[in-house]
Formats: C-alpha cells, sequence, structure tokens
C-alpha cells in the first residue's frame, strides 16, 4: 500500500466532520415530536426530534433549560431553533438547541408579534389616540359571554362599588370560530347606538389559543374606531393582547377593568362628608368674621354719636334754606321792579304809543315799505294804514307833496 496515503482516525473523522457542521449551516429552526426525553441532574434536556420518517437527536443545555419548564414534552410538537453538530465521542449527529416553543403557539405568537408591529407603525397605540374614561359614567356596558366567570366577576364589582349604577350586557362568544368577528360586529354596533358612556371588553384567562379571538385584526381595529371610551380586562395579570394595545385602557383582570371604570360610591359619600364638614367651617368662620366686623361698625356708629351730627346738619340746612327763600324773594321784587320801569320806557319809546295818539303808519303795498314822503307813491297805489286798533286798507286818489299828506279815498277801505 502506498504510505503517502492520509489515513483519518475517527477522533479526526468527527472532529473534522464536527466543524463542516457547524460551519456549513446556519442556525436552523426544526419542527417536530419529542421523544426519548432524558432529564440528567446536570440540568441539560436530551430529547429526540422525528416526523413520519425520520428523527435527529436534540440537546438543550443547563444554562437555556431552566428557561422552559413546561417545554419540551415527551409526545409535544414543538418548534426548536438551534445549530447543528456532532457529539464526538460516540458519532451522533444532533441538533443544539437554542430556545424551544410549542408549535401552535409558536405560530400564533409570530403572527401576534407581527400584527402588533404593524398596528404599532400606524400609530395605534400612540398615547394621544387614548380616550379618558368618564368619571361618572350613566351606564357601563359589558362585552363579555353571558356565561363566562369575568361577567359575574364584572357584576360583583360593580354591585360593590356602586349598586345603582345601570349595566348594559353585550353577549358575545370569546373563544372559538367566529368570535373575533363577532367581538368586532358587537364594538361597532355599541359605538354607533351610544347607549353607554364607557365600555368593557372581559374574558377570563386561558392560554394562548383560547386568548386568540382576542388578537385578531379585526378587534383591533374596531376599538380603535370605537367612539365610546373602551377598556379591556382579559385574562390574567400576564396576559396582554392586541386589544389591550388598542384599548383606551387596559386592566390586569376583569375585576380591574370594572373598578377601573366605576365611581366608589363609599370613597365618594366619604369626599362628600369631608367637603360638607370644610364647607361649613369656612362658612361658620365667615359669619364669624363677619359678626365681628358688624360689632366693631355699630362701636364705631355709636361712638361718632351720628344723630346729634344729623340733627345739627338738618338745623343748617332749615337755616340756609330760609336765606336762600328770603334771598330769591328780594331778588325777584327787585327784577320785578326794574322790569316795569323798563316796560314803561319802553313803550314810551315805542311807535305804538305814537299810534295811541291818533297817528297812524302808512305802508307801501305790496313790499310794504314805510311812507314818509308823499312822492314815494303814485295815484292808484295801493297803500296800507296801521292805527292804534286795526287797519285801513286804500287807494292814493291824489297826492300833494307841500303838505305830505295823501288824498285817502275811503269809500275803498275795507
Amino acid at each position: 500500500m502506498p504510505s503517502n496515503r492520509d489515513i483519518y482516525t475517527v477522533s479526526r473523522l468527527n472532529q473534522e466532520a464536527r466543524a463542516l457542521l457547524e460551519d456549513e449551516f446556519p442556525t436552523l429552526r426544526v419542527e417536530g415530536e419529542v421523544s426519548n426525553l432524558s432529564r440528567p441532574s446536570s440540568g441539560h434536556l436530551y430529547f429526540s426530534l422525528k416526523d413520519a420518517k425520520a428523527q435527529i437527536r436534540c440537546a438543550l443545555f443547563q444554562n437555556r433549560a431552566f428557561l422552559f419548564r413546561d417545554c419540551p414534552r415527551n409526545g409535544q410538537h414543538v418548534l426548536a431553533r438551534g445549530r447543528l453538530s456532532l457529539y464526538e465521542p460516540r458519532g451522533d449527529f444532533q441538533l443544539i438547541v437554542e430556545y424551544v416553543e410549542e408549535a401552535g403557539a409558536g405560530a400564533l405568537r409570530r403572527a401576534y408579534d407581527e400584527l402588533r408591529l404593524k398596528l404599532e407603525r400606524e400609530g395605534r397605540f400612540a398615547p394621544e389616540r387614548k380616550q379618558p374614561l368618564p368619571r361618572f359614567p350613566g351606564r357601563i356596558g359589558v362585552i363579555t359571554s353571558p356565561t363566562g366567570a369575568a361577567l359575574r366577576d364584572v357584576l360583583a364589582t360593580l354591585r360593590r362599588r356602586c349598586p345603582g349604577l345601570p349595566v348594559l350586557l353585550y353577549p358575545v362568544p370569546v373563544q372559538g370560530d367566529g368570535a373575533a368577528e363577532r367581538i368586532a360586529q358587537t364594538i361597532r354596533l355599541a359605538s354607533q347606538r351610544r347607549d353607554c358612556d364607557v365600555l368593557l371588553l372581559a374574558r377570563g384567562g386561558g392560554s394562548l389559543e383560547d386568548l386568540q379571538a382576542f388578537n385578531e385584526e379585526t378587534v383591533a381595529r374596531a376599538i380603535f374606531d370605537c367612539s365610546i371610551p373602551l377598556a379591556t380586562g382579559i385574562g390574567h395579570e400576564t396576559d396582554v393582547t392586541i386589544a389591550d394595545f388598542a384599548a383606551d385602557l387596559r386592566a390586569a383582570t376583569p375585576t380591574a377593568a370594572a373598578e377601573l371604570a366605576s365611581p366608589d360610591q363609599m370613597e365618594w359619600l366619604r369626599r362628600v362628608r369631608l367637603l360638607d364638614e370644610r364647607l361649613n367651617r369656612a362658612i361658620g368662620g365667615q359669619v364669624q368674621r363677619q359678626r365681628q366686623r358688624l360689632d366693631e361698625l355699630v362701636g364705631r356708629f355709636a361712638r361718632q354719636q351720628p344723630r346729634r351730627r344729623l340733627q345739627d346738619r338738618a338745623q343748617r340746612l332749615d337755616e340756609r334754606d330760609q336765606r336762600l327763600r328770603q334771598a330769591t324773594r328780594h331778588c325777584l321784587l327787585a327784577a320785578s321792579q326794574r322790569l316795569r320801569s323798563l316796560s314803561g320806557k319802553l313803550h314810551a319809546l315805542s311807535p305804538l304809543a305814537t299810534l295811541d295818539r291818533g297817528y297812524a303808519i302808512v305802508r307801501r303795498q305790496p313790499d310794504g315799505a314805510i311812507l314818509r314822503r308823499a312822492d314815494a307813491v303814485r295815484v292808484g297805489d295801493a297803500v296800507e294804514a296801521l292805527l292804534s286798533q286795526g287797519r285801513l286798507h286804500c287807494t292814493v286818489t291824489a297826492m300833494d307833496s307841500t303838505d305830505r299828506t295823501p288824498a285817502v279815498d275811503r269809500d275803498r277801505v275795507p
């Protein structure tokens, strides 16, 4: 045999095969059924993944295994993520598992994450889009199964906190085929009818599959478009659904949602009593202060003797009134005498006084000019003679400029 042949030892072959597997294959996801599960004291987990035609050995080491308490289990259908390798001492081809989850739940979780990221990028979960819940709702609407424990918890909480608060039930299925569409339709109906001031979307706990109806896009968008503030109370405290992200307020449980959406009657009665006491103390203090102020003013009023001052001022007013009346009468008498004197002088100077002595004022017609000369008119002109008592309408028949006395046709005097 030629001496230059390259002969592998078993160890070398397994080492190179391992290196080849680890270098050539990226991280893989493998789906299959768990079998031959082994849990040694080291904390590592060893099992096989199989399908109808083949199987592969898997190892989940302790530093990762403690994260997965409920998975894997024999007979469980899982999705494992890991890298290919080879266990050199036995030459076993195996998958070094880094993450494992139940296959169905894994698909749902991926769909959940994808939808959540999609809606988050649209800004559907932004805080500014949230509506505040009313402090004193007139009626609460509950969207849930009519036979579930969630409804009993909500009603018990509302009876305890605010017994007189009306509740309107919108019955829906909370899981199973068609549940998501029924929930979305009911939310839209409640939004259109506006029979309530706040809505509670509630159901009890369950697996990811049980809560799937609340992780559907149609439910999330119905919540976005709802005109009524909506709070969710779905599952347990650790359960968070897409509906919780979309809601105006998320509560950990149905009971917590009922508490957040309803006023505590006893607490508000206590607050009212405290406010009533504070108001009475404030009013009492104000009345006391005003009473003290009134007493001070009464004392000052009494010390200043206002009656005497009023009497003195009334007497002074009477005296001034008498003096004013006397001064007024004197002024009126003096003015009356002066008026008579001026009237006599005016009458003496008045043309009317001359008329009383038999004179007349003659005016040419129709311009009304006063005649002082006979030649200011011609024969046939009309003239008017103003007497002390009455007027004469005359026509000039002749005129004599020497004595300045015009002849008057008295037969034509009206």
